[in-house]
């Protein structure tokens, strides 16, 4: 591994005035546990390190919002996310999908900005944030924006943010009444692997019909994405076996899959149209 600086900053402002637009081989690091792992395969060689250890206040924790939602700081563990009670009863989706994701070890230290940041299609949050309408606000030396994760996901490990941003904070807001969702995670090895294919699902219903739906897949694709045609299927009709099928049938034919270790394009198109399929029931059957 060649020689590179490591600079521990203390204040957000500090961090983004480190970082350098210009070169890619500067880099923040939050957990490490993607970025070391790229270093010493050598698939990345940094110049320089911006750590973001020392970095707190709203950058850390969950904070709640009057809507019912949550605030939650970048440099959050994932680990503290999954024994929240405050993300466990505002969106219990996502406490359930961080039982497996990755293992106790890897949670213990990453973060949920570096997740996000690392733009990486397998990771299990994203496709689950899409369907929760959540936003990121990202801060630099020109100041802060918020983007809206729909726009964040840009392709395969690329992401919005620019190479002297950083995200701060991701809003979630809190959820109608009559909302239905569910993660649905297939791994081709271990229950604790990444996955092959990872399906996210929400509607609301009103009046025992689906007012709106959001249909998300990951894993399979370059970037976790919602599925307009999956939605489409699902919006103005029935919550009945039927039409979760149809809405499985669109998502699998609309995605252009990806062939890698964990499977075959055409493999995973299948596990595609089996899981969403699966995540819209299990969402619907929770709360009958």
């Amino acid at each position: 591994m060649k020689p590179f600086d490591l600079v521990e900053p203390a204040s957000i402002q500090e961090a983004v005035a480190l970082l350098d637009p210009d070169d890619a081989n500067v880099r923040a690091i939050a957990g490490g546990t993607a970025l070391i792992l790229m270093m010493k395969v050598r698939l990345f060689e940094p110049t320089r390190l911006v750590s973001l250890r020392r970095l707190n206040g709203e950058l850390r924790g969950v904070r709640a919002q009057q809507d019912g939602g949550l605030r939650i700081g970048a440099m959050t563990r994932l680990a503290e996310l999954e024994y929240s009670p405050m993300v466990a009863k505002a969106f219990p989706v996502m406490s359930h999908a961080l039982r497996t994701l990755s293992n106790i070890r890897v949670r213990n230290v990453a973060t949920l900005g570096g997740h996000l940041a690392h733009g990486d299609p397998h990771m299990d949050l994203p496709p689950i944030l899409l369907t929760l309408g959540a936003r990121l606000r990202a801060v630099s030396p020109r100041g802060e924006r918020w983007i809206d994760i729909g726009d964040f996901f840009l392709g395969y490990y690329e992401t919005a943010l620019a190479r002297d941003e950083l995200i701060a904070e991701v809003d979630v807001k809190g959820q109608p009444a009559g909302t239905y969702s569910w993660y649905e995670k297939f791994t081709a090895l271990s229950a604790d692997d990444w996955p092959a294919v990872g399906a996210a699902v929400w509607f609301r219903l009103q009046d025992g019909i689906i007012a709106e739906a959001r249909v998300a897949v990951s894993a399979a694709t370059d970037r976790p994405m919602r599925v307009a045609d999956a939605e489409a299927a699902l919006t103005k009709a029935a919550p009945t076996d039927q039409t979760f099928t149809r809405a499985a049938d669109a998502a699998a034919d609309a995605i252009q899959p990806l062939t890698d270790i964990r499977g075959t394009a055409a493999y995973k198109r299948e596990m595609v149209r089996v899981h969403v399929r699966r995540a819209l029931r299990h969402a619907y059957a929770q709360n009958q």
